[in-house]
């Protein structure tokens, strides 16, 4: 069960990720062409919720049924265990709590250009906390 969750997790992965990507471009797009928000723009940044948030729970699981996850937590010293039971699910999380937070708060504006700028700086630094913390030696 545990090798189908980890490669689960993983190609789930590149999904949320384009997802994320595609909702991030969408965003500076529509902030810099002054373009006007629309239910399509509203489609593309749920679509990015829902792919993280999915990944997240999916990582939950992996978390606690992971020889790498929770019952390595004490071994600080190993990098690569410090990485995948401290620092990759806490700052995912951060990321995910931070893209959420930006969904949250576009629904209570009112102008197009406040919703892509919202968009655009919790989502990309959403974007950017995930990309730190993928343990990209263990991924390939």
């Amino acid at each position: 069960m545990y090798e189908f969750i980890q490669k689960f997790h993983s190609g789930w992965a590149y999904i949320a990720l384009l997802l994320l990507v595609i909702a991030v471009v969408n965003a500076f797009i529509g902030m810099f062409s002054k373009k006007e928000f629309t239910a399509k723009d509203r489609k593309i940044a749920v679509f990015g919720l829902i792919g993280t948030h999915t990944q997240l729970l999916i990582g939950l699981i992996l978390y606690f049924v992971s020889p790498l996850g929770f019952a390595s937590l004490g071994q600080m010293s190993d990098k690569a265990l410090r990485l995948t039971s401290l620092e990759h699910p806490l700052i995912n999380i951060i990321a995910i709590a931070l893209i959420t937070i930006g969904w949250t708060k576009h629904k209570k504006l009112t102008t197009s250009d406040f919703k892509f700028k919202t968009f655009s700086i919790f989502y990309g630094l959403g974007l950017l906390l995930i990309l730190s913390r993928i343990p990209w030696s263990m991924w390939f």
